[in-house]
């Protein structure tokens, strides 16, 4: 009898920022995949906007994930270097978590699990949700990518045509899981252009 290899884990965390969408899109495409183990983190501000953007309640999106945690729990597995992990992708992140990641305050799970992602230098992805910026938010950007962080605002493309804000969606979550080398099936690759 052969075991499974174990599967890998990936850091999934909700702020308060508009976009939480991206973040159900996330964990819904992660769900049907039977070799990654999502563990989940939702800030107080990221359970109102469920609410407010997605009629969600925390338990639904809690039965997307495989772990989830209490976003004051600072002594959870995630918040050591020693817990194994592909990553970590904060969908979407507030201009308040880029800050605390920005300047290394650990003052709750997300933060300190985005702390311990940079240090062990594993892929951490902020899909930072703000416009206009201000300097600040572009000086905090800056800092997170100088730390091996890669800032991922969820922009839309139209080169293909999107039909629907769930296909923009699509795209931009296809391109996060790109960033981990994981396979899906959301967005085609671009091929180049074709001629007339």
């Amino acid at each position: 009898m052969t075991s499974s290899p174990p599967k890998s884990r990936l850091i999934v965390a909700i702020t308060g920022a508009t976009g939480v969408v991206y973040a159900v899109r996330l964990l819904e495409v992660l769900r049907a995949t039977t070799h990654i183990e999502t563990h989940l983190i939702i800030s107080e501000a990221g359970i109102m906007s469920l609410q407010q953007e997605v009629n969600l309640k925390k338990k639904q999106v809690d039965a997307l994930a495989d772990v989830v945690y209490n976003v004051k729990d600072v002594g959870a597995a995630i918040a050591s270097g020693s817990f194994q992990t592909m990553g970590m992708i904060v969908a979407p992140c507030s201009m308040k978590t880029l800050a605390s990641v920005a300047h290394g305050l650990s003052e709750n799970l997300i933060s300190r699990s985005a702390d311990v992602t940079l240090k062990e230098r594993r892929r951490l992805v902020l899909m930072v949700r703000e416009t206009p910026f201000n300097l600040a938010h572009l000086r905090n950007m800056t800092a997170v990518t100088e730390m091996g962080g890669i800032i991922f605002p969820p922009l839309p493309s139209f080169y293909q045509h999107p039909a629907s804000i769930a296909e923009m969606v699509d795209h931009s979550i296809g391109r996060v899981l790109d960033l981990f080398h994981i396979a899906h099936q959301l967005t085609p690759e671009w091929r180049g252009l074709s001629t007339p």
